[in-house]
């Protein structure tokens, strides 16, 4: 498989689970998921994960997963590139556990004594990024296996934090966050 095949793949088959973190932001707000309870005298996750951003990240990556399977055939031939489409089962899985992975990451962050926006390198950029992979691994083995190539993966991996900080540091720029990482 040939370099541009690899990181269209690659691209295209995350970007269910690129979008959720971003679209919480601009969704968020609202009632702490966590309802302000703490563990060991810190909060559980914190302000920033609220009900409203969970189901607005979510509901943004399914839409996404949905689009995307509608015009992959399209985009196949446009691109020059077979293109996965996604199965129900991960079109609905693969945004929740990008949002399950940065949840996860929060509460971490606080048990290890960082407070909110704190920065936590290499968790802070992949925490969505392998919890979305094990739950599309679960919804749809065979699928997952024929989409995420060692190749893809790999490039997931590599792009990934790449692609973190850029859109972090742009929704600083655009105020929609506090801090650019």
């Amino acid at each position: 498989m040939d370099v541009y095949v690899v990181v269209v793949t690659a691209f295209w088959a995350m970007l269910p689970a690129y979008v959720p973190n971003n679209a919480a932001v601009l969704a968020g707000g609202g009632r702490p998921i966590d309802g302000g309870r703490t563990l060991g005298g810190r909060r559980l996750l914190g302000d920033g994960k609220t009900w409203r951003g969970l189901l607005g990240g979510w509901v943004a990556g399914v839409t996404v997963a949905l689009v995307l399977t509608t015009v992959a055939p399209d985009g196949s031939d446009l691109l020059g590139v077979d293109l996965p489409e996604f199965p129900l089962a991960v079109a609905l899985a693969f945004p929740l556990g990008a949002m399950l992975g940065d949840i996860a990451a929060s509460f971490l962050k606080r048990r290890t004594g960082r407070e909110r926006g704190a920065p936590f390198p290499v968790v802070d950029q992949l925490d969505f990024v392998v919890v979305s992979l094990l739950v599309a691994l679960v919804a749809a083995p065979s699928w997952f296996l024929e989409t995420f190539t060692p190749g893809v993966l790999a490039v997931v991996l590599l792009v990934t934090p790449v692609l973190h900080v850029l859109t972090n540091v742009l929704a600083y720029a655009l105020g929609l966050k506090d801090e650019p990482y």
